[in-house]
């Protein structure tokens, strides 16, 4: 885990140096095959966890860790989980992307923060917590991917598609709303008498709240000035 943020952290800070000296790569049709790939992914880990919380009673005030089992629900939840963590090695590809089209101005405190912290956190919480309360947050995750990844493959398609992208703030908007409800699971799981450790809990709220602060700068940024320049 530590070898794979630290790298990624030496792309994400030397890469735009080392690019800074090349042409910008034109990799529009890597990006749309990888964005549905991603899209694809997400849907196979939502459609599972959504299964699992209607299959196994999941409760979202109180659910408890439990140990692994080679077969049925349990062995369904732990492959899920892993396939969860492994895919937040796969997102750092996009900051990759970013580089090698020389769109260094995407590669943000907030892009890079998001994408190294998420791994660590999954990676955290699989090894240490897997299951348990925090399953409700690969499942918001994996659904807002869906929409997320859909976005950045029609954006891949070129101007005759991106004129009618319209909804990037809203998607904005949804990964805002994504960090407040799952914000307040686990102010419920704080609260609620529960065998969980409360440890993780109260790590996952601090970190949701920079992730929350983070993006509502964004899209102050982003969007609050440019209505008020209309």
């Amino acid at each position: 885990m530590a070898a794979v943020v630290v790298l990624y952290l030496l792309t994400a800070t030397q890469g735009p140096r080392l690019m800074s000296m090349c042409k910008p790569f034109q990799l529009n049709l890597l990006l749309i095959v990888y964005n549905f790939f991603m899209v694809v992914l997400s849907v196979y880990m939502f459609t599972v966890g959504a299964y699992l919380t209607i299959a196994t009673d999941h409760s979202f005030v109180c659910t408890t860790v439990e140990e692994a089992h080679s077969k049925g629900h349990s062995a369904l939840m732990y492959r899920v989980a892993w396939l969860f963590v492994f895919s937040k090695i796969l997102e750092m590809a996009d900051t990759v992307f970013f580089i090698l089209r020389k769109k260094f101005n995407q590669v943000t405190f907030l892009h890079v923060y998001h994408h190294s912290s998420m791994f660590v956190f999954s990676w955290v919480v699989f090894k240490y917590v897997p299951g348990g309360q925090f399953l409700v947050y690969p499942l918001f995750n994996s659904f807002v991917h869906i929409i997320m990844y859909t976005y950045y493959a029609l954006a891949a398609m070129g101007p005759s598609v991106q004129k009618y992208l319209w909804w990037k703030r809203y998607l904005t908007m949804l990964q805002i709303a994504q960090f407040v409800i799952l914000l307040a699971f686990t102010l419920v799981n704080i609260v609620a008498e529960c065998d969980f450790p409360k440890g993780f809990s109260y790590a996952a709220l601090v970190y949701g709240l920079t992730i929350l602060l983070l993006f509502i700068n964004f899209y102050r940024r982003s969007y609050s000035s440019k209505d008020k320049g209309q």
